[in-house]
């Protein structure tokens, strides 16, 4: 099968020949129909994500595919149903503390990079492997609507954070990197669950604007200054009461102080969920009063990408007409073009914008 393969850090994607995948037990193979690239694909590339990634490998986290063939463990899949593919594959043995690799992506420590030699390539190639589990079924659809359901990988990520923040319908939710990728994303889907507001801070104007345009009153944008105190109370007062979750979406290259800001606007017994970047590549952790944490009963807690059953819920969310994929504007390249895809993500990474491989 052809696939687009990272042989080394720092090189180029080559397109070349692969194996065929082998079926086995508890597993499926899917004919990946579209993937998504990441914005962020070429740092991946380059080796300064510093991601646990054994090479060479075809990468790729997630897919649109259609089941080709399935282990005799399955009993609802069919041959040929449409699939999103999971990328996070967790190991079987230990259902509390599962390691865990994002296919074609990265691995979290050495129980992950043991799945990863196993699940190993992702979706940059026209067929992959994976887990039963992560063969979720999305419906029919038209193979030229495939491309726009690779949106899911992004709402996902939100959407992990949302659902172990135990957001409730109407209360008012804080999201710190509203104008980002996945801000922009947990802006939308967060509106979708029922959020009475969503306070969205940033500094570009330009998307705290098209925010508003696109969801309304729902949404109150917050123009960051730089300064902590005064940021975080302008976020207080631009809420409609107080703010009962904080989601922190920002990237690597944030600062800490924006994330503070933000995270200590929330009300007394209120939650705060981290499941950015900031400090993956080094510099000063998060500090927070434990004064404030332990007299004011804060919840904070990490999330890292979405529990198992949050595919399943998300489409659900969609085919509801709840959460709109057609917010997106999606860009396709083919396989053979990998190289240029990776490029045009990296350019065109903001809000509500997706770049597509087409195998």
């Amino acid at each position: 099968m052809k696939a687009a393969i990272l042989k080394a850090f720092g090189a180029p994607l080559a397109i070349e020949t692969l194996p065929e995948p082998v079926l086995g037990t508890g597993e499926v193979i899917v004919d990946v129909v579209a993937a998504p690239v990441l914005a962020y694909a070429n740092e991946v590339f380059s080796g300064a994500r510093r991601y646990l990634l054994e090479l060479p490998v075809a990468p790729g986290p997630g897919a649109i595919g259609r089941v080709r063939s399935f282990g005799p463990d399955a009993t609802h899949l069919a041959v040929g149903d449409w699939v999103l593919c999971d990328p996070t594959v967790r190991s079987r043995d230990d259902v509390l503390s599962p390691d865990i690799t994002l296919q074609g992506w990265s691995a979290r420590g050495e129980g992950g990079l043991r799945l990863q030699k196993h699940f190993r390539h992702g979706s940059f190639a026209e067929r992959m492997l994976i887990p039963t589990e992560n063969a979720i079924r999305i419906g029919s659809i038209d193979e030229e609507e495939a491309p726009r359901w690779c949106v899911l990988n992004t709402l996902l990520v939100p959407y992990g954070g949302l659902l172990a923040a135990n957001l409730q319908a109407g209360e008012t939710l804080l999201i710190s990197g509203a104008t980002g990728h996945f801000g922009s994303a947990a802006v939308a889907v967060a509106l979708a669950m029922g959020a009475g507001c969503v306070v969205a801070p940033g500094r570009n104007e330009k998307v705290l604007e098209d925010l508003t345009r696109r969801f309304g009153s729902r949404v109150r944008t917050v123009k960051l200054l730089g300064r902590e105190e005064d940021d975080r109370e302008r976020m207080r007062r631009a809420a409609p009461g107080p703010i009962d979750c904080v989601l922190d979406l920002l990237p690597p290259s944030a600062d800490t102080v924006p994330v503070r800001a933000a995270a200590m606007a929330v009300r007394p017994y209120g939650r705060v969920v981290l499941m950015g970047g900031v400090g993956m590549l080094g510099g000063k952790g998060l500090e927070l009063p434990y004064p404030w944490i332990m007299r004011n009963c804060i919840t904070v807690r990490g999330q890292w990408l979405c529990p198992p059953e949050a595919p399943i819920r998300m489409v659900k969310l969609i085919r509801s007409g709840l959460l709109k994929l057609s917010e997106f504007d999606v860009t396709s390249f083919t396989l053979d073009e990998a190289n240029k895809a990776v490029e045009h993500a990296a350019a065109h990474g903001g809000p509500f914008k997706m770049t597509v491989l087409r195998p």
